[in-house]
């Protein structure tokens, strides 16, 4: 059995993506480790490169400015890495630049790739979320949050990104049947200096929306306003050691009333039910669990 991680990235240094403690989060339940780095404005290949690993192999790539819309340009990205992988690869472990895997995931993982090597009709496993919001200390948890992602993909050939790379799917537009596992991603793409946040938002909302739709919803000179959110809570548990060094470097202030819950009347009815049932309806699911 063979395990590539694969990852794209650009301009990590300037929108202050924690690329580096995503890799390093997986790299010991990979054999090797594609990443697909954009051209940037920074120095994103020599962080790269600095990766003390020989598992890492590195292909340059090219970003479609043109593509501004619903981020295909993260999908084509994605299928270039993947396009890299080894012929030999049986499991592909994909993660994204603000995704971290918490060391005590990875024998979870192990376990779960090698019950279903020889299963083909495994396609893929599916993970559970914790999305950390405003610092390190809350954790979001409201209806628009998706609780679960493929993010290990047996390397079939068929297999492509979908749409703007969140999940994947077969043949274009098949839903993969996955497996779900007791392993969670740690998503900390909202955790930033407000500063650094607004420069993220824009620079990722670019391939989404217009100049003039980017001026509305985020103006360039404003820091980001984390007390929009509908609701928090306080995370119990412990980051993985890679994201501590982050951690204690954490250099702005966030507080949030957990009590504060800001949803409409619609919102706090689903809410009550999944509550009550754990039916999160309409959900949007990108997979088939078998």
């Amino acid at each position: 059995m063979k395990v590539t991680g694969f990852t794209i990235i650009r301009n990590a240094i300037k929108y202050d993506y924690p690329v580096v403690e995503a890799i390093t989060s997986i790299l010991p339940v990979c054999d090797e480790f594609v990443v697909a780095v954009g051209n940037s404005e920074d120095g994103t290949l020599e962080l790269i490169k600095s990766i003390d690993s020989d598992k890492i192999r590195i292909i340059e790539t090219i970003w479609d400015d043109s593509l501004r819309k619903d981020g295909k340009v993260l999908a084509i990205e994605t299928d270039k890495a993947l396009a890299a992988l080894s012929n030999d690869t049986t499991w592909a472990f994909y993660i994204q630049s603000d995704e971290i895997v918490h060391e005590k995931y990875h024998q979870v993982i192990k376990d779960a790739m090698i019950e279903y090597k020889d299963n083909h009709s495994v396609e893929g496993l599916l993970f559970k979320y914790t999305h950390f919001y405003g610092s390190y200390k809350y954790v979001a948890d409201s209806r628009k949050w998706y609780r679960n992602e493929i993010r290990v993909i047996r390397n079939s050939r068929k297999v492509s990104s979908y749409r703007d790379a969140q999940g994947f799917r077969n043949n274009g537009n098949i839903k993969l049947n996955v497996k779900a596992i007791d392993a969670y991603i740690y998503h900390y793409g909202w955790v930033k200096p407000p500063k650094k946040m607004t420069e993220k938002v824009r620079g990722l909302s670019y391939f989404w929306h217009t100049d003039q739709e980017l001026d509305e919803q985020q103006p360039a000179n404003d820091a980001f306003d984390y007390s929009g959110i509908d609701s928090l809570s306080i995370f119990e548990g412990t980051h993985p050691k890679v994201i501590q060094p982050r951690i204690e470097r954490m250099n702005w202030a966030f507080d949030f009333d957990i009590q504060q819950k800001k949803y409409s009347l619609k919102n706090r009815i689903l809410m009550k039910i999944e509550e009550l049932t754990g039916w999160r309806i309409g959900e949007y699911k990108n997979y088939k669990i078998i």
